[in-house]
């Protein structure tokens, strides 16, 4: 909606005032909404904070074993390993979309859900350790339908503004194109002239190939330093955790690399905008949503009342605890020979399980686990998955307190009944605080908190800071209230509520130069293990809704695999 706007202000303005509306609104709308900040799906956990919440375990509970019982090998036509958003989502899509009765779905974890966390304690708080939010998209909206929890979904209001801090205001990201510009000060008049004119498309060439850029050498050749610095170098903390020196602008910002050349008006990203908006239009057109499907508003985040593991408990519960195994933990997977000694159809998987090793013997299998696990599972059937050990995934706490309502400063658009009116806010590296950013979980979700407390998200660590993981969980919980208290609370505040905490050791899959190139080996090498296939947020994109978009594609993928060969006998 920024980008619509913006190309109506350019089109009748003065340059100065269509370059602040331009560069604004291709910096939010372009960075924002598709991946919203810390909407993300983290790796492995090294520790969580003990006693202080249970999690949503829903159709997951009763489904530990499930009905494998003495039978040393099971058949399964599909076989899914790994019950976070993307796994869930492709055993869902197989089974009710794709008539594939004999799904079995595996998580190494007592719950189903794989680090999507949602936990609730006896005081009243409800909070996430894992992603945290999406943004809507007709993927989710489709699964949400499907799976009956369309009267759990919730939506935050998507005019609530978006702050960054810098020297010790919270600056709201405009709203209301181009009203909010006169009272935007975060970027100043040479640095908004700057970056507006090089969105226009005034701009250096990209080095020639095969050289990657980096996120920073993108953007400040199109934007400029004060708008990198300010806007976009805080995004990268709140998308990927990441350093934006190291991570490639083509494969971790694909989107937004793809609008250079783009446009019939020249290599700005203003032109490039113009023809994506033709092609969002078309594509609407071409494949339209059911009506049927939940409705949602530019701007929205969503979750559920009770957390983001609403979904997956809710694919558990469509599944049956015969088709769901938790604490399951894969261990190897070998080709099923045939007669001859030749590779066969199909695939055997151990798994260490309560009951000790068992055996499932699937026409397909759909990886879904972390590199780190990938890279040492795969690598007998597809050689090159060893290459996703070199995919780097620096450590991230996420950090939930709550304060009294009193607690709070004056602050933006704030009441004392209300004193947190907005996302959440955005921390640049170079204002010197640890934490990379908050979501303000109680404003924008229903029921996140008892009455008088505001509920705070904190993630801290990163790759640009990965002392984290050496911290203890005191000296975690103290640096966030720090931070808290010097962005958003009054200087005579108490000690916060430590309600949660999380430290993923190896959280977000950093997109870096030479990413693309790895994942084509992995392609080239994946066609050869008929059957077997690689998936995750390393893959596809760290964002919810990446992973709810591949399970369900991936499903469609597996399902026309099958249908191919269903005149396949297993080797006697």
């Amino acid at each position: 909606e920024y980008l619509e706007v913006a190309m109506g202000v350019a089109s009748g303005v003065a340059v100065p005032r269509a370059a602040c509306a331009a560069v604004v609104a291709l910096i939010v709308a372009l960075l924002a909404p598709g991946v919203e900040p810390w909407s993300i799906a983290p790796g492995s956990a090294v520790r969580s904070r003990v006693g202080l919440g249970r999690p949503r375990r829903g159709g997951s509970s009763r489904a530990r074993s499930g009905a494998l019982g003495a039978s040393p090998v099971e058949e399964v036509d599909a076989l899914v390993i790994g019950s976070g958003v993307s796994g869930s989502c492709h055993a869902f899509h197989l089974a009710r979309n794709h008539g594939v009765e004999k799904v079995l779905l595996c998580e190494r974890n007592p719950v189903v859900g794989g680090n999507c966390i949602s936990k609730s304690n006896e005081d009243g708080f409800i909070w996430e350790e894992g992603p945290n939010s999406f943004q809507p998209t007709p993927a989710i909206m489709r699964t949400v339908h499907e799976l009956g929890i369309t009267d759990q979904l919730v939506l935050a209001d998507g005019t609530l503004p978006r702050f960054v801090y810098w020297d010790g205001i919270l600056h709201a990201l405009p709203t209301n194109l181009p009203k909010d510009l006169l009272t935007f000060f975060l970027l100043s008049w040479p640095g908004k002239i700057r970056a507006g004119l090089g969105a226009l498309g005034f701009i250096a060439p990209p080095p020639p190939p095969p050289y990657e850029e980096s996120i920073r050498e993108f953007v400040t050749r199109h934007l400029g330093a004060e708008a990198f610095e300010k806007l976009i170098d805080p995004f990268v903390s709140g998308v990927y955790a990441g350093d934006p020196d190291s991570l490639a602008m083509r494969a971790a910002l694909k989107k937004i690399y793809r609008l250079e050349g783009l446009g019939d008006f020249g290599p700005g990203l203003v032109s490039g905008a113009v023809s994506r908006f033709q092609e969002i239009a078309q594509e609407k057109v071409d494949n339209p949503p059911d009506p049927a499907w939940p409705t949602y508003k530019s701007g929205e985040l969503g979750s559920f009342k009770r957390g983001l593991q609403t979904l997956p408990n809710a694919v558990a519960e469509f599944l049956g605890k015969d088709r769901v195994r938790t604490e399951w933990e894969v261990k190897d997977v070998v080709p099923v020979p045939a007669p001859d000694g030749s590779r066969g159809s199909g695939y055997d998987v151990t798994f260490l399980t309560p009951e000790g090793e068992r055996t499932v013997r699937a026409k397909s299998v759909m990886l879904t686990a972390p590199t780190r696990v990938a890279c040492k599972v795969a690598s007998g059937v597809v050689p090159k998955a060893e290459l996703l050990s070199k995919v780097y995934s620096p450590p991230v706490a996420s950090v939930t307190m709550a304060y009294p309502r009193s607690a709070f400063r004056d602050l933006p658009g704030g009441t004392p009944g209300r004193p947190l009116r907005g996302f959440g806010h955005l921390l640049p590296r170079k204002m010197k605080i640890r934490s990379l950013g908050t979501i303000w979980s109680s404003a924008l979700f229903p029921g996140r908190a008892p009455d008088g407390y505001e509920l705070l998200l904190t993630y801290i660590g990163g790759a640009r800071d990965t002392g984290i993981a050496d911290m203890s969980e005191d000296e975690i919980f103290e640096q966030v209230d720090a931070d808290n208290k010097k962005v958003l609370l009054k200087p005579d505040a108490g000690p916060g509520i430590r309600v949660g905490l999380r430290v993923w050791n190896a959280a977000i899959p950093q997109y870096e130069r030479g990413h693309l190139e790895l994942l084509k080996e992995l392609d080239e090498d994946e066609v050869n293990a008929p059957g077997f296939f690689l998936g995750g947020n390393y893959r596809t994109g760290v964002a919810f809704g990446d992973c709810v978009q591949f399970g369900l594609d991936s499903a469609t993928q597996v399902a026309t695999y099958l249908e191919s060969t269903t005149a396949t006998r297993w080797p006697s």
